[in-house]
């Protein structure tokens, strides 16, 4: 088998109204799919890839890949990161990580197998919960408590919301009026996208214990090691980031501060599955957990393959218009509010392009 070809398309529509999260304003969802064509009639497929540079790196790229066997990821991942030139961390491990995941999605499908049970099968089903309570206009307690009664009453066991998009004292009003609204049984995350100083976390940490969050995510910037260290130390809500990490050795030094509980590994940006899978076993070697950030679509299938993945963030059609029309699968949650990957080869992520074909941007 040989690669023949890897091609890139990106889409990106408007969202029902923006949302905000601590720092950042969203007015459009998208996604960016890369394609591994073979000299077989299967064809990988990943996703990221969207931005310009991505996809000038995967250009690059394509002289080294084209010819190889795209069923050797191992070889063919340490083709690709060459810090000096290409990777290490930012936009061109992003792109290595779109073209390993295509890999991955045609290794699956060579050998007949949803891509967790090629990588493990430990489980199908898994854990989740449902991502939101983000900061938008006309959005006071009333509809934020709505939002999260809503999310329960589809079966969610757990849910998440935005902090570090308004006052410290408001925000402690927010999280209030959510924990009542879902009750002392659901499990409630609270997410600043690294919004706060050290000093202001704790600020926040220690006014919400009261209403028991069950992870703090992104409290501070990704290279604030030592706010992590501080925070970490003075709460008891458990620490949760690395969305924003970058391969095995960011997850290393991460560890090794001693103040994070969960690792929010994102294998789109991380480095791909390759190296997500390395992640793994880095923090199974410290009892420490995976809760990845980003994508359901693939994150169901690398939480149900491993024995420390503790669950899987879910985004539903109240932040994305186009939920339920972008692939031919699509995920939902079980009677028990977990979620099971397809039983399909591969990833499952075969576009609709009847849905997608009026939002293409490339």
């Amino acid at each position: 088998m040989k690669i023949i070809d890897i091609t890139t398309e990106s889409y990106r529509w408007p969202r029902h109204k923006p949302i905000r999260n601590g720092k950042h304003v969203y007015t459009h969802s998208g996604i960016g799919l890369v394609k591994i064509e073979t000299d077989t009639e299967i064809t990988g497929i990943g996703l990221g890839a969207t931005s310009p540079i991505a996809r000038a790196t995967i250009e690059h790229l394509k002289p080294e890949l084209i010819g190889e066997d795209p069923l050797d990821v191992e070889r063919l991942w340490h083709k690709m990161w060459v810090p000096k030139l290409i990777g290490r961390r930012g936009i061109t491990t992003r792109a290595i990580s779109a073209i390993d995941i295509a890999l991955w999605d045609f290794r699956a499908k060579v050998a007949g197998m949803p891509l967790y049970k090629l990588l493990g099968g430990y489980r199908d089903r898994v854990p989740t919960y449902i991502a939101g309570g983000y900061y938008e206009d006309g959005k006071g307690l009333k509809e934020l408590a709505q939002e999260m009664i809503e999310n329960v009453e589809m079966g969610a066991k757990a849910i998440k919301m935005k902090v570090g998009g308004a006052s410290i004292r408001e925000d402690v009003e927010r999280v209030k009026t959510v924990r009542e609204a879902i009750g002392p049984d659901v499990k409630l995350m609270v997410d600043a996208n690294c919004a706060y100083r050290y000093y202001e976390a704790i600020q926040l940490a220690r006014r919400i214990e009261e209403f028991d969050p069950f992870w703090f995510e992104e409290p501070v910037a990704p290279d604030d090691y030592e706010g992590h260290r501080k925070l970490a130390a003075v709460t008891t809500i458990p620490i949760a980031t690395g969305e924003n990490e970058y391969t095995r050795y960011g997850f290393r030094d991460l560890i090794a501060q001693q103040a994070v509980a969960i690792l929010n590994a994102d294998a789109i940006i991380l480095g791909g599955v390759t190296e997500f899978m390395k992640v793994v076993a880095l923090a199974q070697a410290y009892d420490l957990d995976i809760a990845p950030h980003g994508p359901q679509e693939l994150h169901v299938h690398l939480v149900a393959a491993i024995a420390n993945g503790l669950i899987l963030e879910f985004y539903r059609d109240t932040v994305d218009p186009m939920w339920g029309k972008i692939y031919h699968h699509t995920l939902r949650l079980n009677d028990d509010g977990t979620v099971s990957p397809p039983s399909v080869p591969g990833i499952g992520i075969e576009p609709n392009y009847e849905s997608l074909a009026p939002y293409r941007v490339d």
